[in-house]
């Protein structure tokens, strides 16, 4: 009798200890992780306590290795650009639950407002930062812009977006590469300092998506919540404060307009 009570006891242990595992939400490194955790920790708590499910804050110190966990498949669900998506969709089998509603990812030159630079030939034999080899907006679109145009220049990668903000601003660089998003978030006082000097075309933007190992009815939950979270004052504010109107739902082949551009790998796996 002791044997049974004892297994019974080690049962109801292994099933709550289970109950009490969360799920790894990770968002791609385009800031700092004390700033992403302030922006995005509510909104994933947001999400848990209205799933039900479990969820905690993740985040990588650069998009390199943001990239190498991916592949590796370490997080449960990521917030990824769209390059990221398709690469670790076919590599790691990320699977996409939404994508913000109604928007188009751009990526942005920046520039000091005092420069005197008045268009894409003033930066011609520079050397212009941006965030990482693999951000999609920030670095390949404005990249792809620049070389099209027959603009040579050289790139520092400074890790993050904010670090391109802020190098541009200290005059450190002509200009840098970004998105509008993150623009919008960085510290007023560093954002004063700059205007934008040119914006790509717009494409799908980030995927919120799964790794293979979480399951279909868990993914279901987290997109239902995703989706409804605009329509309620809390999940609206909450939002807002990560510039996003709202979310849509998605399916992978929203993604095959990045797929088209044939981009070659970037990422360092």
């Amino acid at each position: 009798m002791k044997k049974i009570i004892f297994f019974l006891l080690l049962l109801l242990h292994s099933a709550q200890s289970g109950a009490q595992q969360s799920l790894s939400f990770a968002i791609v490194p385009q800031q700092s992780a004390s700033k992403l955790a302030k922006l995005w920790g509510p909104v994933i708590k947001e999400l848990s306590q209205k799933s039900g499910i479990a969820l905690h804050f993740a985040t990588a110190p650069d998009i390199p290795t943001f990239e190498k966990r991916l592949a590796a498949g370490e997080y449960d669900i990521a917030y990824m650009n769209p390059h990221h998506y398709i690469v670790f969709n076919r590599l790691a089998g990320y699977q996409a639950l939404t994508k913000a509603r109604d928007k188009q990812i751009k990526g942005i030159l920046v520039v000091a407002k005092n420069s005197k630079i008045n268009n894409l030939n003033d930066l011609q034999n520079s050397t212009l930062a941006f965030p990482a080899p693999g951000a999609f907006a920030a670095t390949i679109l404005t990249q792809s812009d620049l070389t099209e145009k027959q603009i040579r220049f050289a790139p520092k990668y400074v890790s993050s977006h904010d670090s391109v903000y802020r190098s541009v601003a200290r005059g450190i660089y002509p200009a840098g590469g970004g998105i509008v998003r993150t623009f919008n978030n960085v510290a007023p006082e560093i954002r004063s300092q700059l205007s934008i000097l040119w914006t790509t075309k717009g494409y799908t933007p980030h995927a919120i998506a799964t790794h293979p190992r979480v399951t279909a009815d868990t993914a279901h939950k987290l997109q239902q919540v995703l989706v409804a979270m605009e329509q309620q004052l809390t999940g609206k504010a909450l939002l807002s404060s990560i510039n996003i109107k709202g979310f849509a739902s998605a399916v992978d082949s929203d993604w095959d307009d990045i797929r088209a551009l044939k981009i070659k790998q970037h990422t360092d796996n």
